[in-house]
């Protein structure tokens, strides 16, 4: 016998409670027809009968012979084993074949009697205080000449076609049994088949779940539940192949993450670190990682900061980190769709004393090329005082390049300035004094070439926040490049209000600049018109030390240029923190 289960009791229950709402539907409703239709039957033939009866008894009604009315009506209904009663008009009871007309309480107000009396077939079932029965009663009237000179109502005992009823119902009962019986168990054996393919595909799954993706499922049928088993081995396949490329990727994706120099480790939505590579287990120097809350691996409250920040922006980051005596720059990006986060750990120590080598060896040149420098300035003036005129023009050529090493020299020594003191001055700029003081700044070189110097300042913009002197310093560069390459025409100066932002720009009218020179001017050294630069007397690091200072106040530069029509510098500066 096979173990059924749930689904099999489901379905096999399912049918039981339709089979037997169906089944006592049916017999209510069959009863009811019946019992409706029985009486029916019996009312037309009560109607017949009174339409013969009446022929006998209307010669006695209209000669008032009343008790041969009697005798007659008492003889007839024992002989058809029916109750035959007369009332007349009044609703007096004139004969009746069961009891004594005399001792009868006036019948006028009956049901029947009154459908009767107005011309209708009477019928009503009532329970008889007379009798002591409930039977069926069918009034007709007896009309003479047009009119109703009395009612004819012969009578049932209902109590005999309740034991005929009864009879029917108990047979009809039987066979329903027999019909629900045969039905169950076609309905047994079809549970049964319906439920086999079930269980066969339900075995099959757990197999697959327990990871045998070789188990298959054969049916010997042609109905839906084969299409079904054809497609559970086709899915099975798909799992089977879809899995072995999964834990291929799996064992790669390991290969390659254990094989990354950098730092590695993944965190979940709770913080706790549910991937990692060993670069990363030196990092933290702990050897139990796995499924530990990552400041319980590595306290750092810059890197705390950090993830901190992610999570509650959603954007990536990166930043330099100090973990024991080596630098790392930390990025740390944040995975949406199961809020994870993935930090990477790159080690740029090296990097880092290789620049901070390369810092100190720019000072300490500066600083030793400053001196000579001075010296041979000094000289060359000297010998301006006292020269032979055929040694002028060399006198201006080593006074000229001289000037040019000594600008290099104080550029790189304020570009390192810079970056080893990124602390600002914040304070409150006037921009009004700013103007005044560029303006003089600039005012010879201005005057020499016949340029105009036109500013336009918003009327709401008074200061800016920043370091004046950093900020002073910005400006100077940007109109020093735009008076150096700009022969004719103007250079604007705007101050604007642009949502909480402060944006300044340079607008010249000079030679511009070729779109592919203007990803890179910003680098050190980097000069579009190497010979002009020369002649002009630019060191390459004006807008190096620019962008530099911008960034320093959490701004952003850019610039837009076309050849011969001029060139824009837009400097974006945040009104509320520097």
């Amino acid at each position: 016998m096979i173990k059924k289960n749930k689904f099999f009791i489901k379905i096999f229950s399912g049918y039981i409670i339709v089979i037997l709402i169906l089944s006592s539907l049916l017999l209510f409703i069959s009863f009811r027809y019946i019992k409706n239709h029985y009486i029916n039957s019996l009312t037309n033939d009560l109607v017949h009968l009174n339409c013969s009866i009446e022929d006998m008894i209307c010669p006695l009604l209209m000669t008032n012979e009343i008790d041969q009315l009697d005798e007659y009506v008492k003889k007839l209904g024992k002989r058809i084993s029916t109750r035959i009663t007369v009332i007349d008009r009044s609703g007096a009871v004139l004969s009746d074949s069961e009891n004594d007309p005399g001792k009868m309480e006036n019948h006028g107000y009956r049901a029947e009697i009154k459908d009767a009396f107005q011309g209708n077939m009477g019928r009503f079932i009532r329970f008889s205080k007379t009798m002591q029965q409930t039977m069926l009663y069918v009034a007709t009237p007896i009309e003479k000449n047009g009119n109703i000179i009395a009612v004819l109502r012969t009578s049932l005992y209902l109590s005999d076609v309740d034991n005929l009823l009864n009879t029917l119902r108990i047979r009809i009962i039987n066979i329903t049994l027999i019909v629900i019986l045969f039905v169950l168990i076609g309905v047994l054996i079809y549970s049964n088949n319906l439920y086999r393919p079930v269980k066969e595909l339900v075995a099959a799954s757990r197999k697959i779940a327990d990871g045998d993706f070789n188990t298959r499922v054969i049916l010997k049928r042609k109905d839906d539940f084969k299409k079904l088993a054809e497609t559970f081995n086709m899915m099975t396949r798909k799992l089977k192949d879809s899995f072995e490329e999964i834990s291929l990727q799996r064992d790669q994706l390991k290969t390659i993450i254990s094989s990354v120099h950098s730092g590695l480790f993944v965190i979940d939505k709770d913080d706790r670190v549910i991937l990692h590579n060993d670069s990363f287990k030196n990092i933290s120097k702990t050897e139990e990682i796995a499924k530990k809350h990552y400041w319980e691996v590595l306290r750092d409250p810059d890197l705390l900061n950090l993830i901190k920040n992610v999570r509650q922006s959603g954007n990536d980051t990166t930043s330099e980190i100090n973990i024991g005596s080596k630098t790392y720059l930390c990025s740390v990006s944040h995975i949406p769709a199961n809020e994870e986060i993935v930090i990477i750990f790159h080690d740029i120590s090296e990097i880092m004393r290789l620049q901070q080598l390369k810092k100190d060896f720019i000072v300490n040149i500066s600083h030793e090329l400053r001196t000579p420098l001075t010296a041979i300035k000094g000289f060359v003036e000297t010998l301006e005082d006292d020269f032979i005129p055929e040694n002028k023009r060399y006198l201006e050529i080593i006074e000229r390049h001289t000037d040019r090493l000594i600008n290099i020299v104080n550029d790189l020594l304020l570009l390192a300035e810079i970056e080893d003191n990124s602390q600002l001055q914040i304070e409150e700029v006037n921009i009004a004094q700013m103007q005044t003081d560029l303006i003089k700044l600039f005012a010879e070189k201005t005057d020499t070439k016949n340029l105009q110097l036109e500013w336009e300042i918003a009327d709401e913009l008074t200061t800016i926040s920043g370091d004046p002197f950093k900020l002073e310093q910005v400006l100077i560069n940007l109109l020093d490049n735009a008076v150096k390459y700009t022969d004719k025409g103007k250079i604007k100066i705007r101050f604007s209000q642009i949502s909480n932002n402060t944006l300044i720009e340079i607008e010249d009218t000079g030679i511009g600049i070729s779109k592919k020179h203007l990803s890179r001017i910003f680098e050190r050294f980097y000069t579009v018109d190497k010979s002009h630069s020369r002649q002009l007397g630019g060191t390459g690091l004006g807008l190096s030390i620019a962008k530099h200072i911008v960034l320093l106040h959490n701004g952003r530069i850019d610039v837009e240029s076309t050849p011969g029509t001029g060139t824009t510098f837009s400097i974006w500066l945040p009104r509320d923190k520097a």
